[in-house]
């Protein structure tokens, strides 16, 4: 039996090589998606060439409704969760004093709330399983600042990130569950490629 890895913002970006790295390893795969895309159905294709199955499930990461659904879709059509992913994430660019409340929240809910709201359902089932492996992707902005461009929200969920990991992994360490966090750097994708364009950053860079 396969091995099966979650990976959530799979459709894009970082999530989606992450998923086709998996595949690639003999993974069967679960992609998480927040929204109907065009690259949903190619992504699916590009994994099932490995002779893996791939099952999308919908929802929103910072809903913990729609965590709990989609874990248990996993559930039923693998029966276990092997690997966790947590790469779903978005960013609002903006200087402390320009920055809506709105705005923060957003953020702070999808890219940390997101982690919670995952890992709450599927560590019992890992707990289960005697085993487990949790990779949370933050950002090297959840480590330093940025004087050329300041994300404020961004760089707190990274941060909050970096620290809720370190609580977890010691909490699940003797559950034979590990969890690691990754901090990128630079290198374009949708999500980062308006702020990589940006005047202010060329200039910082």
């Amino acid at each position: 039996m396969n091995k099966v890895a979650l990976v959530t913002g799979a459709t894009r970006g970082i999530g989606k090589q992450i998923a086709l790295t998996f595949a690639e390893n003999g993974y069967d795969v679960a992609i998480n998606y927040r929204k109907e895309n065009e690259e949903l159905e190619n992504i699916k294709k590009e994994i099932e060439v490995n002779n893996v199955k791939c099952l999308a499930v919908q929802g929103d990461v910072s809903s913990f409704e729609d965590c709990e659904r989609f874990v248990k879709e996993i559930i039923e059509e693998y029966g276990k969760i092997d690997v966790l992913v947590n790469n779903a994430g978005i960013t609002r660019d903006g200087l402390l004093m320009r920055m809506s409340e709105e705005d923060f929240d957003s953020v702070i809910d999808v890219n940390l709330k997101g982690v919670f709201c995952t890992m709450k359902n599927i560590v019992p089932i890992m707990m289960k399983q005697k085993s487990g492996r949790i990779i949370n992707i933050s950002s090297m902005y959840g480590l330093v600042g940025n004087t050329a461009i300041s994300t404020v929200a961004y760089h707190s969920s990274k941060g909050g990130v970096v620290n809720f990991t370190r609580a977890v992994a010691a909490e699940l360490a003797k559950y034979n569950i590990t969890c690691n966090a990754i901090c990128p750097g630079y290198f374009e994708t949708e999500l980062t490629k308006p702020v990589l364009d940006t005047k202010e950053f060329q200039e910082y860079m």
